[in-house]
């Protein structure tokens, strides 16, 4: 299937691409860093029609319950203001980008983009229906964007080689992918888009 991207109705979202989620990082996905050259592919061809791009990125206090010292799985990662919070270096990102800061208060976690923001009304206040979504961590946060995503109503592409999973059980991003698959996502690859 081929991919025509309508500046005006489509959006894309990049999940959560931050410097502790890559190599090096408090909470690496390993091989997160390979996804960033495909993203900045698609950042290209949406910046080139002019269609929106949303990234959204953990935005955690240091006290978040997602960490291991307040009852969490996870070590300290993507703290407010930190290093580790940035973007990656390479993710070559427009200016024009909107940002979507995610789980910010303590007492709550906040896998999804749309969780506790107000991302879905603000897709919805300008006419968007189809989003296309890429980032990390697959099993995890881009899971949860993409399932709350079709719960909305909006018409999900899911960018098979702009994902990358944690795999704490070996098998889990195959699991996520069919799952979100079953839901009603689509899914696509670079080489769908290169005749638009």
């Amino acid at each position: 299937m081929k991919y025509f991207i309508n500046k005006n109705k489509d959006a894309l979202i990049i999940v959560d691409v931050q410097r502790d989620f890559c190599s090096g990082g408090a909470l690496p996905v390993p091989e997160g860093d390979k996804i960033v050259p495909i993203l900045n592919k698609y950042i290209e061809k949406f910046s080139k029609v002019g269609a929106l791009i949303v990234v959204t990125r953990d935005w955690h206090p240091p006290n978040h319950v997602s960490f291991k010292n307040y009852g969490g799985p996870w070590p300290p990662h993507c703290i407010q203001g930190t290093s580790g919070a940035d973007f990656h270096p390479d993710l070559k990102l427009p200016r024009e980008a909107k940002i979507v800061s995610k789980a910010t208060s303590a007492d709550k976690e906040a896998y999804s983009g749309f969780d506790g923001t107000d991302l879905g009304k603000d897709l919805k206040n300008i006419g968007i229906q189809r989003v296309f979504i890429g980032g990390l961590a697959t099993e995890y946060c881009v899971k949860s964007t993409v399932l709350d995503a079709l719960s909305l109503g909006f018409e999900v592409v899911l960018l098979l080689d702009a994902i990358k999973g944690v795999d704490v059980n070996p098998g889990d991003s195959e699991k996520a992918i069919r799952e979100m698959l079953e839901k009603g996502a689509k899914k696509a690859l670079l080489s769908d888009f290169e005749k638009c």
